[in-house]
């Protein structure tokens, strides 16, 4: 069972356990509530305490956090494991790999990998909490909540930085405002178009090049830099098709996969503040090896 701990400064003597938890800790209603269920759920210098008692300056908070009922099934998997503590841990998912499991992918997912490596590591019942998924044939880092209170604490406050592939030729910088809906007649394809949701997307050219294919069609490509403002489904996936300039290998989106078997698209860097600690965390890794083949070289 996993355990949080908070020290409430002088500053805060007197100050209700719940206002403690909720305005100076970050702590979500909802757990809260979890844990007046749960038997020294919360506790102060080792003392079960309710909710509604008073705390004084000195006083360590316990939660004993429980553990997760339904947690992903474990399959031992190929794991690249970039950074880990108690709290979260950040993942190098290779491409063609989903992150969930689905109906046609039940025990070939992140999720699986994942959770056989917190089994091995004595933390069997840990949710696989994914702060940015990725789509499956995506690769690059993710990031993951081993505690509810971590995840609440991260969501909408990661920075990340792609990198994509894609067909024609940029140069300079630029930003792409355009609205993104659901394709008609389709489920999961989207496109740009009236009665969109805001989709905003920068972008900076980084490399223009030109590969020739096996059957001698030439491809001029251009690797870019891009940072999104929203995050939309296939969010840069359909804004540079809009622009006629699709990701090479994206075939759902028109980009050929005569040069790559998948979307050209990587998330190489990502920054945010550490969930318990405060810290700044930033992790950076290069292209996989196949973009950085089509590039010639790897520039990151």
């Amino acid at each position: 069972m996993p355990v949080l701990d908070f020290s409430v400064p002088p500053e805060n003597d007197g100050i209700s356990v719940y206002n403690f938890l909720r305005a100076k800790c970050g702590v979500s209603y909802r757990l809260i509530k979890k844990l007046k269920r749960v038997p020294m759920g919360i506790t102060a210098n080792g003392i079960h305490i309710r909710t509604i008692d008073p705390l004084h300056g000195g006083d360590v908070v316990r939660l004993h956090i429980p553990d997760d009922e339904n947690p992903t099934a474990p399959v031992e998997l190929p794991i690249d494991i970039i950074y880990e503590d108690a709290h979260i841990a950040v993942l190098n998912k290779p491409p063609h790999m989903p992150v969930h499991p689905a109906r046609e992918h039940v025990a070939d997912t992140l999720a699986n990998a994942f959770s056989a490596h917190l089994m091995q590591n004595g933390e069997p019942n840990a949710a696989f909490r994914v702060i940015n998924r990725l789509d499956r044939d995506t690769s690059g880092l993710v990031l993951t909540a081993k505690n509810s209170h971590a995840a609440s604490l991260l969501h909408g406050h990661t920075d990340k930085v792609y990198y994509a592939i894609c067909q024609g030729t940029l140069t300079g910088n630029g930003t792409i405002d355009a609205p993104i809906r659901i394709m008609e007649g389709h489920g999961i394809q989207r496109e740009v178009g009236e009665g969109g949701v805001r989709a905003v997307t920068h972008w900076q050219a980084l490399k223009n090049f030109t590969v020739t294919a096996p059957d001698e069609k030439r491809y001029e490509l251009t690797l870019l830099k891009i940072h999104l403002e929203t995050g939309r489904t296939h969010q840069i996936r359909v804004h540079f098709t809009s622009l006629g300039m699709p990701l090479a290998g994206d075939d759902m989106y028109g980009g050929s996969r005569d040069l790559i078997a998948r979307q050209a698209l990587h998330c190489g860097q990502l920054d945010f503040r550490h969930p318990i600690t405060g810290d700044k965390m930033h992790f950076a890794i290069p292209l996989p090896e196949d973009m950085a083949v089509l590039c010639g070289e790897n520039p990151l």
